[in-house]
């Protein structure tokens, strides 16, 4: 073996290891930023996460979640989403828990419909991952519950567009698709589910053709 050879083959090794150093620094990294202490160390945190323990979704079929299990994506395939999660919501929110006094909860609450919609703008963008590792293939009881499942398939709803305040302090519901189209925070207008109207009124066409 030359020392080309030699020279190729140690370069190759020290760059496997590398890799192998470089992967167990991200993984690693991203699951110490997704304990609850991480979280909770800023201190406006400390507010969502008294909300949480005592919210019906905790200690529910003897799960007790934390942060990450809504609000970061889990497993291999969403690790991509959890990375920049960590890097840009992150960075995001540091800057504004630098910027913004959450000493008492009255100022957390001035501060709470804006941070409500954000999160919620995270789970309308990821279909609800975090929500459906839990709740799979949810069939409610109720023909009121199935028409507004079926509105998932048909009007391109995820789970977060209906379910919201079920786990923290109730913030003013939020319009996530006229919010995204608009650019901005829209609040869900009263007759927001005239759509079941609508799809009652189709279903009564179709029945007139028969």
């Amino acid at each position: 073996m030359t020392g080309l050879q030699k020279g190729a083959i140690g370069t190759l090794l020290t760059g496997a290891l590398l890799g192998i150093v470089l992967v167990g620094v991200v993984f690693g990294g991203e699951a110490a930023l997704s304990t609850d202490e991480f979280c909770t160390s800023c201190h406006s945190m400390t507010y969502p996460q008294d909300e949480l323990k005592e919210s019906t979704h905790y200690g529910a079929l003897g799960a007790n979640p934390g942060c990450k299990h809504c609000h970061i994506p889990q497993g291999f395939k969403n690790f991509h989403l959890a990375v920049y999660t960590h890097v840009v919501d992150g960075a995001r929110e540091l800057w504004l828990e630098l910027v913004n006094d959450y000493s008492t909860l009255e100022k957390f609450n001035e501060r709470r419909l804006i941070m409500a919609h954000d999160a919620r703008m995270n789970l309308k963008k990821w279909d609800s991952v975090t929500c459906r590792d839990c709740h799979r293939n949810p069939d409610p009881p109720g023909d009121d519950a199935q028409a507004a499942h079926k509105r998932m398939e048909t009007h391109g709803a995820t789970c977060i567009d209906c379910h919201q305040n079920l786990v923290h302090e109730e913030a003013p519901m939020t319009d996530l698709d006229a919010s995204k189209a608009q650019g901005k925070l829209v609040l869900k207008a009263d007759d927001w589910d005239d759509w079941e109207e609508d799809d009652d009124d189709d279903d009564d066409d179709d029945d007139d053709d028969y």
